[in-house]
């Protein structure tokens, strides 16, 4: 049992970023190649290979080669419903902050 809460943890780990999160969020359902997710993002190159390299060492993502693109998709589906559910639980939280603070008001 131990090993999966390790595992549990490492994972967790790479959802702490905010980049990684952006980068999972854009790979929702299909497959981008670096270059997409540049465009989309604005960072650098080397910055997107970083966070990608991470979460494929991690098993979060995979990737394929074409050409001189590789492109880069979500391993399980479960992972964004994961994600999902978390986002939920957040947002839920801030909605409740700002009644609390309005009512403070």
């Amino acid at each position: 049992m131990k090993e999966l809460y390790e595992l549990h943890a490492e994972m967790c780990k790479v959802f702490s970023n905010p980049t990684r999160l952006e980068i999972l969020n854009l790979l929702r359902g299909k497959e981008m190649s670096v270059t997409m997710l540049i465009g989309k993002t604005k960072l650098s190159q080397a910055n997107i290979s970083q966070h990608l390299a991470i979460m494929k060492y991690k098993g979060i993502v995979s990737s394929k080669r074409d050409g001189k693109n590789i492109y880069y998709k979500i391993v399980n589906p479960k992972i964004a419903k994961a994600f999902d559910i978390i986002r939920e639980v957040l947002a839920e939280k801030l909605m409740k902050n700002k009644k609390m603070a309005k009512k403070l008001r």
